[in-house]
């Protein structure tokens, strides 16, 4: 980890051809509960996107398979024609049946289908990045190689249809092979203050240039599950600074890596401000010692 603190660290970092402003805005809390259906308020929905992308939002992470179907046409309804400063990301490895299971679509046809999806929807020729989310953890399920799939990647970057290859959920042994074959620009796996585990495919990707964005950037989603904002020691430098301690545990993972991009997600207008704010706070020395003692 480093020390400097936000003040000290860029503002932004290179995706793939683009060159974003570090805290984006991910979409997977636009639609209704579960990420399944239409927004509890499509207006809210709407106003939101329109709202990070005034805050200085030009990086947005969504999926086709969110809803499914709908954050993609949120976005398009809210956003579109777009700027071309805008890097709009997706990922591909999954669907969603009618039942809200998540289904792998991990063969290259599927992959394939999925960015075909993604740029209808979306009303792009090209995406800034796809991510290629990794399913290991599925009983009985034999993914693909991964060799076969990131040559399906590589021939999509190449076409023209993606502009820069991404990998989720990946160790590390299947980021280095993804840097070596696909030379790709992103890597999406969890980590936080609260679950440092991913600490080596992070320092990798600072290593070669790759940037990292975390989802569970502030502890796992699921009940009963360690969060950063119970921990005393972001609760104290919160107080002191005058911050909410999800924005003291965003603020530190802009501190850790300057390859790091945030893309918090939600559907809240006052959530959005918050979080939209963490890239003007300042931790110092002292402040990220307390955090990570």
């Amino acid at each position: 980890m480093t020390t400097t603190n936000t003040a000290e660290t860029a503002t932004t970092f290179p995706l793939g051809p683009f060159q974003v402003h570090r805290v984006g805005f991910g979409a997977m809390q636009l639609p209704g509960p579960g990420v399944m259906g239409p927004p509890q308020d499509r207006d809210t929905a709407l106003a939101v996107l329109r709202r990070a992308v005034e805050l200085g939002a030009d990086h947005i992470d969504t999926a086709q398979y969110y809803g499914p179907d709908v954050s993609n046409e949120l976005i398009r309804a809210a956003l579109h024609p777009y700027g071309d400063d805008l890097a709009l990301v997706s990922k591909v490895g999954a669907l969603r049946n009618k039942k809200g299971s998540w289904l792998p679509a991990q063969k290259p046809a599927e992959l394939r289908a999925a960015v075909q999806d993604n740029l209808q929807s979306l009303g792009v020729e090209q995406l800034a990045a796809v991510n290629l989310r990794i399913t290991d953890d599925i009983p009985g399920y034999v993914r693909p190689a991964l060799e076969d799939q990131l040559a399906e990647m590589v021939a999509m970057r190449e076409e023209g249809l993606i502009a820069g290859v991404g990998i989720s959920n990946a160790t590390l042994d299947q980021v280095r092979t993804a840097i070596e074959l696909a030379d790709i620009v992103c890597v999406q796996n969890a980590y936080s203050l609260a679950d440092q585990s991913d600490a080596d495919v992070l320092a990798l990707c600072a290593a070669q240039g790759v940037a990292y964005v975390p989802f569970f950037p502030l502890g796992s989603a699921f009940p009963g599950m360690p969060k950063v904002v119970d921990r005393p020691a972001v609760q104290a430098v919160a107080d002191r600074l005058g911050r909410t301690p999800a924005q003291v545990g965003l603020a530190w993972l802009l501190a850790d890596f300057d390859n790091i991009l945030l893309i918090p997600g939600t559907s809240s207008l006052a959530h959005l401000e918050e979080n939209m704010a963490v890239a003007e706070i300042e931790l110092s020395n002292a402040d990220i010692a307390e955090l990570e003692a």
